[in-house]
């Protein structure tokens, strides 16, 4: 057993490409080698900014002989069914073996050179490799079938044990010898294969494991910080980063003038991390230290104090930029910068994000007005809707996209908006991903809900929900923020009068408000919609010229949209609740009773019935049901039968108990005692047990089975007024 070295060098690779093209190199070599019948014991791979390597270690000097048996046609088979088989295997029919009156084929193929394997596997990697950008280079570039990489491929080491294995890709062709770092040794390297290559490369200060450059980071990172006094904000994907950009890494702390901390501290952590790749740092009270580290990827001979001085330098220009887009900004009201979203479109068929915002104004200060979303004050809700989406238009915004939303809460706070409206401005996007917070604060939830309604209720009027692993508009992450937001805060929401209500605002902007391109409306669909038409006084819709085809169809887009609005809700539903350990089977079971729209009505349903599941006399009743659903299948309830009384014990045990666990658990549903209704439905248990080890269903006499049916079909209609247990599994 050996070991193989393979190094890949060229120009610098992009940082957020290295660690994919480490595991990518990995399983491609692995797969060319199982496809020769080699596996080495285990493969280390290794990425820098000017390197893929890995070493296989284990690997046998020549794969194994290995013997193939196929099995082929009846000797008696006709002469077209052998030709094929003889062709197939490659052998001739004297060489073939009868067994029984069966040919069967016995190929041997011979052992072959690791080296040899080695040889064809590692171009046919390079070849296929799947870089996310690559490209050509060279006189070879004017062809596309040339080699295309990443950036320039400068050298190849592939090293078995102490030999060279001799490869060529392009006009590079493989050696032993590699370069060590740009500048502290930019000199050639002779490796003597696997075993050296780690550390010989580190004496010439490159050090070529991604995990050890992340772990020098970090530690020295929070050193160099905790001798200031400070301490590292943590960002695992910055350590990564600057890991991807240095082949030697050595953290330096720098300082910048603490005026600049006037400035949000969110843009002076996008400043830092963002443009400038630097880490972040607290001090001792907490708070944002006017301080940096960033990682050089040299040791300097003055200890690093030049290129501090530069970095520190450049930090202050962009500073500088940030302090004056927040001077500038502020000059200017937010009520002023919402006149300039009229600028801006949202989407073609939906308008401007100045109608986005009119919109969501509207549906925000209903869903206060109607009781949905309490204790919020429905003018100050109204003004935070109105002011939410201003800050796109401004210059801190333009710079930095991520801090939407944040700068407009703290515009909003420096003119003195009420505290509830910064707030609302600053958090509405929330929550964006599944560990985001969720608002609770009653004006952001109100102006959240409807610019996440809005949105749903948009793009699914103009027939654009998502399809498959496509959704283009985050219309998935949309539905399950609103769902979050419902369920942290106990909101009872109809989604159809929801739906209805924001549909209405969609069709009354785009059409009626719209004097360029109205539709064919009359009053029928203006009821549809909500709208009376003695109210709509904008245009006269009878008389005006109703023939734009776009619009007929934006209309009727609109007016089919609310069955895929609902149902695209019950899925994400179903989704969020199986990630949170609830059972897809019992979420179904609740679903399939139908006209539910009120979710956190329906989630305690669904809790309820994880909680009755799981006890005996849960499973017990479904045991019960299924049996009696399966009888009901077989032989359904005739009513043209006149029951016969009950003449069985058990069989009136059963229907006294029904009588008396009907009208408890309907009134528990009612009054959305779910548990209560589940304990109800529980005292059933025994009875048709006992009912069903002592009578017989499908008695002689007609009408004692049509009895003894009806009352199984009443255990059924009972079961069903909490769930439906034949979605129910086990």
């Amino acid at each position: 057993m050996t070991d193989f070295l393979l190094e890949l060098r060229c120009e610098e690779i992009p940082a957020r490409m290295q660690l994919k093209a480490s595991e990518d190199l990995a399983r491609l070599f692995s797969e060319e080698l199982a496809r020769a019948g080699l596996k080495p014991a285990t493969i280390d791979s290794f990425v820098t900014p000017r390197r893929l390597a890995l070493i296989a270690r284990g690997l046998p000097l020549e794969t194994a002989a290995v013997s193939e048996e196929h099995k082929g046609p009846r000797t008696s088979a006709p002469p077209q069914a052998l030709e094929g088989f003889l062709r197939k295997t490659g052998l001739t029919q004297d060489q073939l073996e009868d067994r029984d009156g069966v040919w069967f084929a016995v190929v041997n193929k011979p052992g072959r050179a690791t080296m040899d394997v080695l040889g064809d596997a590692v171009p046919a990697v390079i070849r296929a490799f799947p870089w996310p950008k690559a490209m050509r280079w060279g006189v070879a570039s004017q062809t596309t079938e040339s080699l295309r990489w990443v950036r320039p491929l400068q050298g190849i080491v592939a090293i078995l044990g102490e030999q060279l294995v001799d490869i060529v890709v392009e006009d590079v062709r493989s050696g032993y010898a590699t370069l060590g770092h740009r500048f502290h040794h930019p000199g050639a390297i002779t490796i003597g294969g696997a075993d050296d290559y780690v550390e010989k490369l580190r004496a010439c200060h490159v050090i070529v494991s991604h995990q050890e450059r992340q772990a020098i980071i970090a530690a020295k990172a929070a050193q160099a910080a905790a001798a200031h006094g400070y301490t590292v904000i943590e960002d695992k994907g910055l350590v990564a980063e600057n890991a991807g950009l240095t082949e030697w890494p050595v953290p330096l702390l720098g300082d910048f003038d603490p005026a600049f901390l006037e400035v949000p501290p969110e843009v002076i952590q996008l400043t830092l991390r963002i443009n400038q790749k630097y880490f972040v740092l607290r001090d001792s009270a907490g708070k944002l230290a006017p301080a940096f580290i960033c990682t050089a990827n040299i040791e300097a001979k003055d200890g690093g104090a030049a290129i501090v001085a530069g970095n520190r330098k450049v930090l202050a220009a962009r500073l500088s930029d940030a302090r004056f887009f927040w001077e500038q900004d502020r000059k200017t009201a937010l009520v002023d910068h919402a006149q300039k979203l009229e600028r801006i479109t949202f989407h073609e068929k939906l308008g401007t994000v100045a109608d986005k915002v009119e919109r969501v104004a509207k549906l925000a200060r209903w869903l206060v007005e109607e009781g949905i979303v309490k204790g919020a004050d429905a003018d100050l809700v109204e003004q935070a809707a109105r002011l939410a989406k201003a800050d796109l238009v401004t210059e801190m915004v333009g710079e930095f996209p991520e801090l939407q939303g944040v700068m407009g809460g703290y515009y909003a706070r420096a003119e003195g908006l009420p505290d509830a409206v910064a707030d609302a401005i600053r958090d509405h996007y929330k929550p964006v991903g599944q560990g985001d917070d969720v608002p609770t604060a009653p004006v952001t939830v109100a102006v959240s809900l409807a610019d996440k309604l809005d949105t749903l209720v948009g793009f699914f009027g103009i027939e654009q929900g998502p399809t498959g692993s496509k959704d283009p508009f985050a219309l998935r992450r949309a539905a399950l923020s609103i769902l979050r937001l419902l369920e942290t805060n106990g909101l009872r929401l109809n989604l159809k009068k929801v739906h209805a209500f924001a549909l209405s605002d969609h069709v009354y902007r785009h059409v009626f408000l719209n004097t360029k391109a109205l539709a064919d409306v009359d009053a029928q669909t203006l009821a549809k919609f909500g709208l009376d038409p003695s109210k709509v006084t904008e245009v006269d819709w009878q008389a005006a010229n109703l023939s734009r085809p776009e619009i007929k169809s934006f209309v009727g887009a609109f007016a089919s949209s609310d069955v895929p609005f609902l149902d695209f809700f019950a899925d994400r539903l179903k989704v969020q609740q199986r990630e949170a350990g609830v059972r897809h089977d019992l979420i179904d079971a609740v679903f399939a009773l139908g006209g539910e729209d009120d979710l956190v009505r329906l989630l305690a349903r669904v809790h309820a019935l994880q909680s009755f599941v799981a006890t005996d006399d849960g499973a017990n009743l479904l045991a019960g049901y299924k049996r009696a659903a399966n009888i009901l299948k077989k032989e359904a309830v005739d009513p043209a039968i006149v029951p016969a009384a009950p003449s069985e014990p058990a069989e009136a045990a059963l229907l006294a108990a029904l009588d008396a666990a009907e009208p408890l658990a309907a009134r528990a549903v009612t009054d959305e005692r779910f548990a209560d209704a589940m304990a109800a439905l529980a005292t059933l248990r025994a009875p048709i047990d006992a009912f069903f080890e002592s009578v017989t269903v499908n008695d002689a006499d007609p009408a004692k089975r049509g009895a003894r049916l009806a009352l199984l079909d009443r255990v059924r209609a009972a079961v069903h007024g909490v769930a439906d247990f034949s979605k129910i599994t086990g």
